[in-house]
């Protein structure tokens, strides 16, 4: 392979976000190891992304798995001799209230948005202190407060900023930078998927219209978030009142969303 600007690798990129991601670090003369559980669908992906650049790799693993996880960065690291960066962007979705939600699908949300994020940070960090390099959580603005029918969710992507503030402070002596992007709604490929109260999925319909960000967008900011070594980056604007009103105002923040709660419930179906 050739000599680019540094090797990044970026978990849950055989589509959506973490494949706009590849693209444009590949673009920008970056080394990218991508990773899916989808063998087909990563396999494509990787023809895609080598029209661009031949400096990218495709691991097959579970990152919510230790084992999958120590294979791609051991994979990357073969590859590319270094990790500059780790970008955490696998993470799934649920629908449902607690109440009425099945044990598996909790425990499937917490393995794949926690554990699929810690693992391979846990394997990453030895080569992250040679380069001085950095860590990004990929988070959500549900992070900010739990959302009625996204309990699991929000609560899974509030503990990445947790780990991201712990991680900033352990590694600070060794120069690694752990940062946390939250990201609004955006915009979703046709295949889509969201799992509902008792396990099932369904596909996600399009996302268009006033808010909606672009999955284009979203990739540069968190991309951003990497070399300007932010700790935290909160998209939209509206992302950014909903943080402020948290801090300062959570009670009323709470009248308002039971005051529309029923857009809640409307999203959720």
């Amino acid at each position: 392979m050739q000599t680019t600007k540094g090797s990044i690798v970026v978990t849950g990129s055989s589509r959506g976000i973490g494949k706009e991601i590849a693209r444009q670090l590949l673009l920008l003369g970056y080394s990218v190891a991508i990773n899916g559980r989808n063998e087909a669908r990563l396999n494509a992906t990787l023809q895609d992304l080598k029209a661009i650049s031949g400096n990218v790799i495709a691991v097959l693993s579970d990152v919510s798995d230790s084992d999958g996880a120590d294979l791609l960065i051991k994979d990357a690291v073969k590859e590319f001799g270094r990790i500059d960066a780790l970008i955490n962007n696998v993470g799934v979705s649920s629908r449902g209230s607690l109440a009425n939600l099945h044990p598996s699908v909790i425990r499937l949300l917490f393995e794949s948005n926690v554990y699929g994020a810690i693992y391979p940070t846990q394997s990453a960090l030895p080569y992250l202190r040679i380069t001085r390099g950095s860590i990004i959580f990929v988070s959500s603005l549900a992070s900010i407060r739990g959302l009625p029918g996204l309990s699991p969710y929000s609560a899974s992507k509030m503990a990445l900023r947790a780990f991201a503030e712990a991680i900033r402070i352990e590694e600070h002596e060794h120069g690694v930078h752990a940062g946390i992007v939250l990201v609004g709604k955006t915009a979703v490929e046709q295949d889509k998927e969201v799992i509902m109260e008792e396990g099932s999925t369904r596909l996600l319909a399009p996302r268009i219209g006033k808010g909606i960000q672009s999955m284009e967008r979203v990739a540069k900011g968190i991309i951003q978030a990497v070399f300007r070594r932010k700790n935290q980056v909160t998209m939209t604007p509206l992302g950014k009142l909903q943080w402020v009103l948290q801090a300062i105002a959570p009670k009323l923040v709470e009248r308002i969303i039971l005051k529309n709660i029923h857009r809640f419930e409307e999203e959720n179906k």
